[in-house]
Protein backbone atom coordinates (compact mmCIF):
# COMPACT_ATOMS: atom_id res chain seq x y z
CA UNK A 1 0.00 0.00 0.00
CA UNK A 2 1.95 3.28 -0.93
CA UNK A 3 2.29 6.12 1.26
CA UNK A 4 -0.62 8.98 1.63
CA UNK A 5 -0.56 11.58 -0.76
CA UNK A 6 -0.10 15.57 0.49
CA UNK A 7 -0.39 18.35 -1.66
CA UNK A 8 3.55 19.54 -3.14
CA UNK A 9 3.32 22.85 -1.64
CA UNK A 10 3.17 19.89 2.00
CA UNK A 11 6.60 19.20 3.29
CA UNK A 12 5.04 15.78 4.29
CA UNK A 13 4.86 14.90 0.06
CA UNK A 14 8.73 15.92 -0.50
CA UNK A 15 9.59 13.51 2.81
CA UNK A 16 7.19 11.22 1.06
CA UNK A 17 9.07 11.40 -2.38
CA UNK A 18 12.46 11.59 -0.57
CA UNK A 19 11.64 8.10 1.39
CA UNK A 20 10.74 6.42 -1.77
CA UNK A 21 13.67 7.76 -3.46
CA UNK A 22 15.71 6.15 -0.39
CA UNK A 23 13.80 2.95 -0.64
CA UNK A 24 15.10 2.63 -4.09
CA UNK A 25 18.63 3.37 -3.16
CA UNK A 26 18.34 0.36 -1.03
CA UNK A 27 17.88 -2.18 -3.20
CA UNK A 28 21.11 -3.29 -4.13
CA UNK A 29 19.91 -6.15 -6.12
CA UNK A 30 22.22 -7.90 -8.86
CA UNK A 31 22.07 -6.05 -12.35
CA UNK A 32 21.38 -2.61 -10.86
CA UNK A 33 24.32 -0.53 -11.20
CA UNK A 34 25.40 0.82 -7.52
CA UNK A 35 25.68 4.69 -9.96
CA UNK A 36 21.75 4.29 -10.31
CA UNK A 37 21.44 3.68 -6.12
CA UNK A 38 23.86 6.56 -5.47
CA UNK A 39 21.66 8.68 -7.59
CA UNK A 40 18.22 7.44 -5.90
CA UNK A 41 20.58 8.37 -2.35
CA UNK A 42 21.61 11.88 -3.98
CA UNK A 43 17.63 12.26 -4.56
CA UNK A 44 16.65 11.47 -1.14
CA UNK A 45 18.78 13.24 0.71
CA UNK A 46 17.90 16.36 -1.65
CA UNK A 47 14.05 16.39 -1.56
CA UNK A 48 14.56 15.69 1.73
CA UNK A 49 16.31 19.26 2.42
CA UNK A 50 13.94 20.90 0.19
CA UNK A 51 11.40 19.56 2.09
CA UNK A 52 12.65 21.72 5.21
CA UNK A 53 12.53 24.37 2.83
CA UNK A 54 9.02 24.24 2.95
CA UNK A 55 8.77 23.60 6.51
CA UNK A 56 10.00 26.87 7.28
CA UNK A 57 8.14 28.67 4.75
CA UNK A 58 11.93 28.87 2.84
CA UNK A 59 12.25 29.34 -0.87
CA UNK A 60 14.65 27.39 -2.44
CA UNK A 61 16.30 27.31 -6.53
CA UNK A 62 15.50 24.28 -8.26
CA UNK A 63 18.89 22.77 -8.06
CA UNK A 64 20.95 19.54 -7.10
CA UNK A 65 23.53 20.87 -5.11
CA UNK A 66 22.95 20.04 -2.13
CA UNK A 67 26.17 22.35 -0.38
CA UNK A 68 24.22 25.10 -1.88
CA UNK A 69 20.70 24.10 -0.50
CA UNK A 70 22.33 23.47 3.20
CA UNK A 71 23.97 27.19 2.73
CA UNK A 72 20.90 28.84 2.05
CA UNK A 73 18.76 26.81 4.96
CA UNK A 74 21.61 27.88 7.20
CA UNK A 75 21.42 31.45 5.77
CA UNK A 76 17.40 31.16 6.01
CA UNK A 77 17.99 30.27 10.15
CA UNK A 78 18.32 26.88 10.22
CA UNK A 79 20.68 25.12 12.43
CA UNK A 80 22.16 22.55 9.71
CA UNK A 81 24.28 19.43 11.86
CA UNK A 82 28.14 18.66 10.64
CA UNK A 83 26.69 14.90 9.62
CA UNK A 84 24.15 16.34 7.61
CA UNK A 85 26.75 18.79 5.85
CA UNK A 86 28.16 15.49 4.11
CA UNK A 87 25.20 15.06 1.73
CA UNK A 88 27.35 17.36 -0.09
CA UNK A 89 29.54 15.00 -1.06
CA UNK A 90 26.32 13.36 -3.00
CA UNK A 91 26.06 16.20 -5.61
CA UNK A 92 28.21 14.42 -8.09
CA UNK A 93 25.27 11.53 -8.33
CA UNK A 94 23.03 13.90 -9.48
CA UNK A 95 24.77 14.38 -12.70
CA UNK A 96 27.96 12.59 -13.29
CA UNK A 97 27.12 9.19 -12.29
CA UNK A 98 23.63 8.89 -13.91
CA UNK A 99 24.98 8.67 -17.24
CA UNK A 100 27.45 5.83 -19.09
CA UNK A 101 31.28 7.55 -19.02
CA UNK A 102 31.04 10.68 -16.90
CA UNK A 103 32.79 9.02 -14.10
CA UNK A 104 34.42 5.76 -12.99
CA UNK A 105 32.32 3.24 -11.17
CA UNK A 106 30.59 3.27 -7.68
CA UNK A 107 32.38 1.07 -5.11
CA UNK A 108 30.42 -0.66 -3.14
CA UNK A 109 31.67 0.94 -0.32
CA UNK A 110 30.96 4.36 -1.65
CA UNK A 111 27.72 3.05 -2.21
CA UNK A 112 27.55 2.32 1.07
CA UNK A 113 28.74 5.82 2.61
CA UNK A 114 26.08 7.53 0.51
CA UNK A 115 23.14 5.20 1.36
CA UNK A 116 24.14 6.00 4.84
CA UNK A 117 24.18 10.27 4.72
CA UNK A 118 21.00 10.18 2.96
CA UNK A 119 19.61 8.28 5.44
CA UNK A 120 20.84 10.70 8.18
CA UNK A 121 19.70 13.29 6.19
CA UNK A 122 15.85 12.01 5.31
CA UNK A 123 16.06 11.28 9.64
CA UNK A 124 17.14 14.85 10.47
CA UNK A 125 14.65 15.87 7.98
CA UNK A 126 11.54 14.37 9.43
CA UNK A 127 12.77 15.48 12.86
CA UNK A 128 12.95 18.66 11.45
CA UNK A 129 8.84 18.18 9.92
CA UNK A 130 7.80 16.89 12.95
CA UNK A 131 7.52 13.50 11.54
CA UNK A 132 7.30 10.11 13.47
Amino acid sequence: MGRRRYPPTDPREWLNRAKSNLAGAGQATPGVYLEDLCFDAQQAAEKAIKAVFIHRGLHFPYVHDLRRLLQLLNQGGVKVPKYVWRAEVLTPFAFEARYPGHSPPVTRRLYRRAFRIAEAVVQWAERQIGEP
